[in-house]
């Protein structure tokens, strides 16, 4: 058995909430996701097999999470929808998670309902990965958030990061909200009115004494940011669109007039309408490359959770 820190194992074995991750963890495992971009690991998970059971639509996160168990030489199972699985028949997620622990290592899950990630690590013996329960959390996707703000700035500690677009809604929000308060982040919200920060976020903020302020529009914060971190108007969770409703998050080329020469934008994907395509030839684009970190990070996730790191 790898030798792993001991301050990992005093948390849960499964990866639920960024909430439950230290800054030891969250460091242990950037640093591993940047050991296994310089020098990758063939048959690191070689003899396991992930199951990514995704019943919301994904195309980053599950096929990062498969290519990274293929380049570790491991194997996958899984589905892409609901509807594929005996769910379709009125079996449970209790059912159906205690069932596809009989079959691989560890899951990924992705489910509408928020909990869900954290019910299903209650009813398995094998680690679960939460890929996105709701309008919840996202913890790996903040995880190549960070990786990917620490290549392109360089550092992590006191940076001055714009999250814009569905604050309520938005699970990449919540999850690197509370993350990068272990940073010292100054941070800057940006949303319509309607699509407020859930204030369970701002009650965490505060107590971790993060200073955050909230904006109408873009053109306001751009100039003070090194990291601008878009979303989209996550319209699937929304029972009905009011008429009048505008999204106050659209990002044209001519508001970087005035942006910082470093600055980085990033974005979870897909992206709608809220980032125009004029910025991807341009140097403050990071979104695409920030995908495709997807790869080493999550693969630091799956030997960290398999006790397979060699460090």
């Amino acid at each position: 058995m790898a030798h792993v820190t001991t301050a990992f194992f005093l948390k849960p074995s499964s990866l639920i909430s960024i909430a439950d991750c230290s800054r030891e963890t969250l460091d242990f495992i950037l640093q591993s996701a940047e050991k296994l971009s310089l020098s990758p690991h063939p048959e690191l998970l070689k003899g396991t097999t992930l199951a990514t059971c995704f019943f919301e639509p994904s195309t980053r996160t599950r096929l990062s999470f498969e290519t990274a168990m293929l380049q570790a030489g491991g194997s996958c199972i899984g589905f892409s929808e609901a509807a594929s699985t005996s769910v379709k028949k009125g079996e449970s997620l209790s059912d159906t998670i205690r069932m596809i622990s009989a079959y691989a290592d560890i899951i990924a899950l992705r489910h509408p309902l928020e909990g869900s990630a954290r019910l299903a690590s209650l009813v398995s013996d094998k680690p679960i990965l939460n890929a996105g329960d709701g309008a919840n959390q996202h913890p790996s996707q903040t995880l190549l958030d960070l990786f990917s703000i620490l290549k392109c700035q360089g550092r992590l500690e006191g940076l001055h990061i714009a999250l814009a677009g569905d604050l309520k809604f938005g699970r990449t929000i919540h999850s690197l909200s509370l993350a990068l308060a272990h940073y010292g982040a100054r941070l800057y919200f940006v949303s319509p009115e309607s699509l407020p920060l859930p204030e369970t976020i701002q009650r965490d903020l505060r107590r971790k004494g993060i200073k955050f302020s909230f904006h109408p529009t873009l053109e306001s914060v751009i100039p003070k940011v090194d990291i601008l971190y878009m979303t989209r108007i996550q319209t699937e969770r929304f029972a009905s669109i009011d008429g009048s409703f505008t999204n106050s998050c659209l990002l044209k080329k001519h508001h970087l007039e005035k942006a910082k020469p470093h600055l980085k934008i990033l974005h979870p994907l897909p992206r709608v309408d809220e980032i125009e395509k004029a910025i991807d030839d341009t140097p403050f684009a990071y979104y695409f490359q920030q995908a495709a970190h997807g790869v080493v990070v999550r693969g630091a996730i799956l030997g960290l959770f398999l006790r397979r790191l060699p460090w």
